[in-house]
């Protein structure tokens, strides 16, 4: 049986849609994927970085407007990627990533925040009038690069690291919500110890104490320190006997001459008065 020509137009309409949809769902995505292990690709060339969530709402409806936006990417000279912060959370610290979806133009190393609208057409223009120019660059100091954004980066890895554990032991192998930070008290007392030794051992190899070094044995026998102010003490009472002994001598020759002198006065005095007479 042949079909009438009146369904002949419609069949072929839809065979057309859906070779298109088939076509659409199965092309190759032009975003690229911005993961820890690839990031520093951002450092060269220039990018434009969005980071989302699969479940927040307005991170849905900038898809199809980023996928729309990353076809121009060709033309304009621009790598257009994404990241998502649920996989990837030390990206997520890296760039301080406080509200979703948050959208990041980067240029030869140097970041900025984009806070336009969320339209293909305004990144377009953003991009090819370069009106990233306008925009102060994310300082060095909080650069993604840098050592601070590196160790907020290592602490939601750590973050991550320790809920997939928690959950590990409370769900896989059962164990208490208590008896799960039992485990991780312990680990950070454990961790604690390890890096306090660690600390020690560097201080001593970069700043060894002093040790003394060993003295001559002089000829004479060393006193005990405990010892040595009695013996000073004792040395200072010797020295004022002395000085006194040597005090009362000089009063007794002085007393002997006395006398004598007195003996010589009385004995000239008569003969001064009969000379006077």
């Amino acid at each position: 049986m042949v079909p009438s020509r009146s369904l002949v137009g419609p069949l072929a309409v839809l065979v057309l849609l859906l070779w298109g949809a088939s076509c659409t769902h199965g092309r190759r995505s032009d975003v690229r994927v911005i993961t820890d292990e690839n990031w520093r690709e951002l450092l060269e060339g220039e990018w434009m970085i969005e980071f989302y969530a699969p479940w927040c709402p307005a991170c849905q409806n900038l898809q199809p407007e980023w996928e729309s936006f990353a076809e121009w990417g060709e033309d304009l000279e621009v790598k257009v990627a994404k990241v998502d912060v649920t996989e990837q959370p030390g990206l997520s610290g890296r760039f301080i990533i406080t509200a979703l979806p948050t959208i990041y133009h980067c240029k030869d190393g140097e970041f900025r925040r984009y806070q336009g609208p969320r339209i293909k057409k305004d990144f377009i223009n953003f991009v090819s009038e370069k009106e990233w120019k306008s925009i102060e660059p994310v300082s060095s100091w909080f650069g993604p690069g840098s050592i601070l954004m590196s160790s907020m980066s290592a602490l939601f890895q750590l973050s991550m690291w320790i809920r997939t554990y928690h959950s590990y032991f409370t769900e896989d192998l059962g164990l208490p919500v208590w008896g799960s930070y039992t485990v991780f008290a312990l680990a950070t007392l454990l961790s604690g110890l390890f890096l306090g030794l660690c600390m020690i051992f560097v201080a001593d190899c970069l700043c060894p104490s002093k040790r003394r070094r060993p003295q001559p044995c002089p000829s004479k026998k060393l006193l005990p320190e405990s010892s040595q102010p009695l013996k000073r003490v004792e040395e200072e009472q010797e020295a004022n006997e002395d000085v006194l002994e040597e005090e009362a001598k000089s009063k007794e020759g002085t007393n002997k001459d006395f006398p004598q002198n007195a003996v010589r006065q009385r004995s000239v005095g008569p003969s001064l008065a009969a000379d006077k007479s």
